[in-house]
């Protein structure tokens, strides 16, 4: 009943689509909002990255030479990943205002259709690069919430046993709520994280006060010294210099949300240069003071400020833990409606937003799993070691794809773009390497999540592939089964039978075997197909496309985009389709039982995997708004 199609125009990132540009109060209003949902993670990284580049496991001595180093890193990583690639370049290519990997995916993709060749590739990396989010979304949280909790042992160092469980009892409260929704609380997200952004530049400029030189380390020749004098080692530490801009998928994740101006907006005049204090800041900090390097963050406030600091510091990390379980639950609807993830139930927590939505199993999945891995790792140090890697290959993974975009549906020329994915990547991959060692020390978790995810999708795929193929088999033209019904005895009955079918063409199975059975046809029939296309939505004009067909039968094609949520009642209950009345229509579906007997097309394991996700999948009835009471199966079994 859902089917795949590509955009039906080449759009550019300027085309009729794009939102107009929002102004004065609307803007700031936006502004405000996108600090919340869109900084939270990147706004929570001076908890714990300034600390991993000389306190964790590949951590450098605490010297001048290198607490400047690692500061010129820090402030060139910003500049050139979060500005000029994701702020400047990627944000360029918005999916009807959508961001994201799978968005961008299916910007590729239908940008690279006729070079059968490359098109296999785009898809493959942008499953893999979703399949890793999942893995940053599992913890995010953890290292999030951990690293405010461990505030507790700069207020009083006998508190330490109290971080793990107030750190697992915080997480089960953030996931806990989940399911009621952040339209109540999202109005506050804003303003908590805008105090947060000038707590950190306050710190920040009361350090840089007394150490003022520090404000040198923007000189990148620090940062080719700091290389010179550690070598091999100092390239390393780039796997915890990494960790100030691993919220940067965020920026584009989120843009659908805010718009590309608001966020550009709040980086350059707030977010940056708050951030930039901090960093420089905790390192005047460690130049006068090298033992505060135990919790550089903490020890940059005075000690009334410390209590405060941790209250606002936990709230700040469950805003930034929300921004990624809301992101889970977003790609988890868009891996579902481009057909790479079985249905799952996806509920509704707004009825303003329609960006609010909340799915109970992958909920539960990343409590369990960032639970565990608080109770694994028991510190943000030990877990900064897993983090990273994921984030990094998908940075990776959008500079590539960002290319296809700009290389064949901007029209841009080989050499420029060639040249800023050399420059681009060139920074992607150096992260990358020095984030490649932690695989040992947990950076093989997130890799392992990714795996799966990664064959669950494309496992789904294939057997969606495959059984709309043979289903496809089976499928006879229309004008036969007129020709059956002319021949053949047939009674008509009064009302409405609505048929969904996956194929926009010829007679669904389950219309054939209800006549095969029953020998009876409704005096209305409606062959509904819902579509999804590869764009994130679909212009109301353009939603549905209606053809009679004679003798009762009339085809309606109903067309959605990957973010958007189908309803089967909404569509006919439109002015331009059928108009029954739901108490005398009948809806029809199929119901395929999959039976992995091998020998289909598919390795007798994933056969297997294929059977048991269509047998958990949530009922199209559910999953696409059709009334329960008013429902007939017509069942069939097909082997894998």
């Amino acid at each position: 009943m859902l089917t795949l199609n590509s955009a039906r125009s080449n759009r550019t990132p300027t085309d009729e689509l794009a939102r107009t540009a929002p102004r004065g109060r609307y803007l700031l209003k936006l502004c405000v909002g996108s600090l919340g949902v869109v900084y939270g993670d990147i706004g929570t990284s001076p908890l714990y990255a300034m600390r991993e580049c000389f306190h964790g496991s590949h951590g450098v001595a605490v010297t001048s030479q290198n607490v400047l180093g690692v500061l010129s890193l820090v402030f060139w990583s910003f500049t050139i990943v979060i500005s000029l690639k994701y702020l400047v370049y990627v944000m360029r290519a918005d999916n009807r205002g959508e961001g994201g990997v799978l968005a961008l995916m299916a910007l590729a993709s239908t940008s690279v259709r006729e070079r059968r060749h490359v098109g296999p590739i785009v898809i493959v990396l942008g499953l893999f690069g979703a399949a890793l989010l999942y893995g940053d979304g599992m913890i995010t949280p953890a290292i999030s919430v951990l690293s405010a909790m461990e505030g507790l042992v700069v207020v009083a160092p006998s508190l330490a046993h109290y971080v793990v469980p107030l750190t697992i009892a915080v997480l089960v409260v953030l996931f806990l709520v989940q399911k009621r929704g952040t339209a109540d609380v999202g109005a506050v997200f804003g303003p908590i994280t805008l105090l947060w952004f000038l707590v950190l530049g306050a710190l920040g400029v009361h350090q840089i006060a007394s150490y003022p030189a520090v404000l040198g380390a923007i000189n990148p020749a620090h940062a080719v010294q700091f290389f010179a004098i550690n070598e091999f080692h100092g390239f390393l530490v780039l796997g915890g210099v990494f960790l100030v801009v691993t919220g940067g998928e965020a920026l584009y994740a989120d843009m659908g949300h805010f718009g590309a101006l608001p966020i550009r907006v709040t980086w350059f005049v707030l977010v940056l240069p708050a951030l930039i204090l901090n960093y420089l800041g905790q390192g005047a900090l460690l130049l006068t003071d090298p033992a505060a390097i135990s919790n550089p963050f903490y020890r940059m406030a005075p000690d009334w400020a410390l209590i405060p600091l941790l209250v606002l510091s936990t709230f700040a990390t469950c805003i930034a833990s929300q921004a990624i379980i809301s992101g889970a639950f977003s790609l988890t609807r868009q891996a579902t409606m481009l057909g790479y993830w079985p249905r799952m139930q996806i509920l509704h927590t707004s009825a303003k937003e329609i960006g609010q939505i909340y799915v109970p199993t992958i909920n539960w999945m990343l409590m369990i799993a960032t639970i565990g891995l608080v109770l694994e790792f028991r510190s943000s140090s030990n877990l900064a070691a897993a983090y990273g890697i994921a984030v990094t290959t998908t940075m990776v993974i959008t500079t590539m794809l960002a290319y296809f975009v700009a290389r064949h549906r901007w029209g841009w020329g080989r050499p420029a773009s060639l040249g800023l994915t050399g420059l681009l990547l060139s920074m992607d991959l150096a992260f990358f390497g020095a984030n490649v060692v932690k695989i040992e020390q947990g950076g093989w978790f997130p890799l392992v999540v990714a795996a799966a995810i990664f064959v669950i999708m494309t496992t789904w795929r294939k057997g969606r592939t495959i059984l709309a193929k043979r289903i496809q088999e089976g499928i006879v033209p229309l004008t036969d089964f007129f020709e059956v019904m002319r021949v053949e005895p047939t009674s008509r009955v009064p009302g409405t039978a609505v048929f969904m079918t996956s194929n926009a063409e010829g007679t669904p199975p389950a219309l054939m075997n209800n006549y095969l059975h029953n020998h009876v046809v409704h005096d209305q029939v409606i062959l509904l197909t819902i579509a999804t296309e590869e764009a994130a939505r679909v212009d109301e004009d353009q939603r549905v496309s209606v053809e009679q067909i004679g003798q009762g039968f009339v085809r309606v094609v109903a067309r959605y985009g990957f973010m958007e949520t189908p309803d089967v009642v909404a569509i006919l209950a439109r002015n331009d389709t059928p108009t029954p009345p739901l108490d005398h229509t009948t809806f029809f579906l199929g119901n395929e039982v999959v039976l992995a007997e091998g020998g289909g097309g598919m390795l007798p394991w994933r056969g297997r995997l294929y059977a048991f996700l269509a047998r958990n999948a949530v009922r199209p009835t559910a999953f696409f708004n059709i009334p329960n009471q008013r429902i007939m199966e017509v069942g069939s079994q097909i082997s894998l």
